[in-house]
């Protein structure tokens, strides 16, 4: 995997997600696609599901191979009421999701090829690479933001 391309790779759902984030109106925050999340609940999830990103992509380069990736209940959080995925602002999300993605960006760019193959133990997917870290959060943003087009019926 060339890193340069990988770097530009991610930078580019980086930048899709935060586009479409940025474009919904008040009015279609909230609408839903049958059996999928809202515009609002989408953004809320990115900034938490790239919030945890963040630590993992740290603790497979610093920490020792084999070291534990907890994952989460990604469901948990968003109907947890406390957590605001039904009904709190967006601003603060947007704010985490872009400064997360910016820095996991600015390590990716120091990483070398070799480093793709360093691993941890996910807690629910076993062996987790970089390579693999790397292409999940790169489709990622496009997975939730084309969930946002659908909710939205195209209009973001």
């Amino acid at each position: 995997m060339d890193m340069k391309e990988a770097a530009a790779a991610y930078e580019a759902g980086s930048q899709y997600f935060l586009n479409l984030a940025r474009a919904v109106t008040p009015d279609l925050m909230d609408v839903h696609a049958e059996n999928e999340w809202s515009a609002r609940q989408c953004i809320h999830h990115m900034a938490d599901s790239e919030a945890q990103s963040y630590a993992r992509l740290r603790r497979l380069v610093a920490e020792p191979s084999g070291s534990v990736i907890q994952g989460y209940d990604e469901a948990a959080w968003a109907n947890e009421g406390k957590l605001g995925y039904a009904d709190s602002s967006v601003e603060n999300s947007i704010a985490v999701y872009g400064a997360v993605r910016a820095s996991s960006l600015d390590l990716i760019k120091r990483l070398d090829e070799s480093d793709l193959e360093k691993f941890g133990e996910h807690t629910e997917a076993g062996v987790y690479t970089i390579a693999r870290w790397l292409e999940t959060y790169t489709k990622h943003p496009y997975d939730h933001g084309d969930q946002m087009v659908r909710a939205t019926k195209g209009q973001v």
